[in-house]
Order: structure tokens, then sequence, then C-alpha cells
């Protein structure tokens, strides 16, 4: 194994006017579907803070650097906007460039918990597009985490079908547009 197999992944929360708008990785993209699902957990538990994420949003990973990074800085994960309502995400903003990953969060207010225990919680999910007609299986995960940041699910799958899950069918939607 290579040094960079070791490597950490690291993420940094930022905010703009009270709000969650992203997240600066650093150290090294994810490599596997379980380090994807890691990556979901930490953004969903941070996501379950209570004010920091007003409606369901969904993220684009950039591989693309900001200006002046921290040394070590590999690309972001920026909000591109809520999933309703007039400033909603619309279809066809990915069709120049699909990104490698998409994730939508919810935070608390709009999340259903998997359990009636589990009041409270935030919830988001990861799509990794494949190319399955060249034999590349959609890749996906979905989380659920409580305020102080435990998580209370955790799920992740190859071969998904899209269309079988809201989260994913909207984030398919928003790829194929």
């Amino acid at each position: 194994m290579n040094a960079e197999e070791y490597s950490r992944i690291e993420l940094s929360a930022f905010q703009s006017d009270g709000s969650l708008r992203g997240f600066v990785v650093s150290g090294r993209w994810p490599a596997t579907t379980r380090e994807w699902a890691q990556v979901l957990a930490m953004t969903v538990r941070i996501a379950s803070l209570p004010g920091l994420l007003p409606t369901s949003t969904v993220f684009g990973v950039k591989e693309e650097l900001p200006d002046d990074p921290e040394p070590g800085t590999v690309g972001l994960v920026v909000a591109e906007g809520p999933v309703l309502g007039e400033r909603a995400v619309q279809p066809g903003r990915f069709a120049e460039h699909q990104p490698p990953a998409l994730i939508m969060l919810h935070p608390p207010s709009e999340t259903t918990p998997s359990l009636p225990e589990n009041a409270g919680v935030a919830s988001g999910c990861v799509l990794l597009p494949g190319i399955p007609h060249l034999g590349l299986e959609h890749r996906a995960a979905w989380v659920e985490a409580e305020p102080d940041g435990t998580v209370t699910a955790l799920v992740s799958k190859v071969g998904v079908d899209p269309g079988n899950d809201p989260d994913t069918a909207i984030l398919a939607m928003l790829l194929a547009s």
C-alpha cells in the first residue's frame, strides 16, 4: 500500500449568514463507497446542529481548489441550492460538468427518522454516479445522525437503482438533465 492509502480525509465546514454552505476537503478524496459513507456521516452530523441547515440542500463535489487554499486541500463540497422552492437547484445544473458525487442533506425539521425514538435526527444521502452501460454501477449511502453526533443509521449500497429512493431519484435527475 502506498502513502496515499494511509492519508486521512479531513473536512472543514464553512458557513455564510449562519447557514451551512459547504466543506473544504483536505488530505485526499474518498476512494471507496465506505469512505464516502463516512464522509456523509460527518456532514450529516454537522447538518444536525440546530439552525445550521435551514432546508434540504443539494451539495456538489468540486475537484477544483478554492482561491488561496490551505496546504493539503483537494477540493470542496459546495451547497448548490435547496431541493424545493424558488431557489431550488434546477435540472441541467450539472449538464456541462458532472460532479463525481452529489450529496443531499436534510435538517432535523425535514427528516422523518427511521425509528420513533430517533426524533430530531438529520439525514443525508450521497450518490456516486456510475456508467451502467459500461458495467460501472451507481453507488449510494444514507445516514441519520442526532445533534450530539450519534449516527443512528448508516446504509451503503452498490448497484443502486436511483429510482427506488426519493433522494437518489432527485440527485440522479439533477445529474441526468
